[in-house]
């Protein structure tokens, strides 16, 4: 278990890290830098960093450390709930930053800005892993070192049932993402965690489970098995698809594309009331309106 608790100091230490770096960028910077570069950075940074770790973990630990899914899967939930906690509304995923951009929630060079944070930060994290790993503090390290240089797809299953997988993925992320957008933060967290853990349990045997561009770029693409455009179809096509179809089943449309709702009747909530006619009470008749004359009659509540 010496292995598992230098991994869990690991995974504080990246946190603490990347607090500190949001801390000084929100004194120095100004909140619309800091919104859609520093913040995406330090989120990008800290989910690539404990994901390559844990995805090590995953790897070699079950045979080499001798602890089960179960302990994989329990830091799992904590990683996302801490990332969801402290990530300060960053989302460190591009299909979430272009999920704002079709919902009209951010502007063509705010998006921009943001995936070019998210690939920095992840490149960053990729590099800061591979040092950490490269001093060997433990014998899992040592053994990731050995077989880093022939490490193979994580697509273990057909090109087609892969690209459906990682949409299915992310339709169901984007889903429960739109869904509790408007909770509470102590809500929110440990559900998109319980989404995530339930989704990388599930699909992680045919694909690893990313549902994220930038991460999975990083983290497989470099692995021989499969071309690049294998990858992109699987990585990069598959989560966009999902997104979009959850965005349409939410949504019924596409804001930033058309307006028509393809899906759901638009219904007022009030329901405009029927003009009543004034009568006169001695002769029954209707109330001739002067010519000129305004209207002092209320609506019906």
């Amino acid at each position: 278990m010496a292995g598992l608790n230098v991994s869990i100091a690991f995974f504080c230490l990246v946190v603490g890290v990347c607090q500190v770096l949001r801390w000084l960028s929100k004194k120095i910077l100004s909140p619309g830098a800091y919104g859609c570069l520093a913040r995406e950075l330090a989120g990008s940074l800290q989910l690539c960093t404990s994901c390559l770790e844990l995805r090590m973990l995953v790897e070699i630990g079950l045979w080499g450390g001798g602890f089960g899914p179960d302990v994989v899967l329990t830091l799992l939930f904590l990683l996302f709930a801490v990332h969801g906690a402290s990530f300060d509304g960053a989302s460190a995923n591009p299909t979430v930053s272009l999920q704002d951009f079709l919902l009209l929630e951010s502007n063509l060079a705010t998006t921009a800005t943001k995936l070019l944070a998210q690939g920095a930060g992840m490149g960053t994290g990729w590099a800061v892993t591979k040092f950490y790993w490269s001093w060997e503090l433990t014998h899992l390290h040592l053994i990731q070192n050995l077989i880093a240089s022939e490490c193979s797809s994580s697509i273990r299953t057909s090109l087609h049932h892969a690209a459906f997988v990682e949409g299915t993925c992310s339709f169901l992320f984007h889903l429960v993402l739109l869904k509790l957008c408007q909770s509470h933060l102590m809500y929110r967290v440990p559900a998109l965690a319980a989404t995530v853990t339930f989704l990388t349990y599930t699909a992680g045997p045919f694909t690893g489970a990313f549902f994220n561009p930038a991460l999975a770029t990083v983290a497989t693409f470099h692995c021989s098995g499969n071309s690049f455009w294998d990858y992109v179809q699987v990585y990069w096509l598959g989560p966009l698809a999902g997104m979009l179809a959850a965005l349409l089943l939410y949504q019924g449309n596409i804001p930033r594309l058309f307006q028509k709702n393809l899906f759901y009747s638009q219904k007022s909530k009030y329901k405009i009331p029927k003009a009543r006619v004034a009568v006169h009470a001695e002769g029954g008749k209707p109330d001739q309106k002067r010519k000129g004359e305004k209207s002092n009659s209320e609506p019906c509540a």
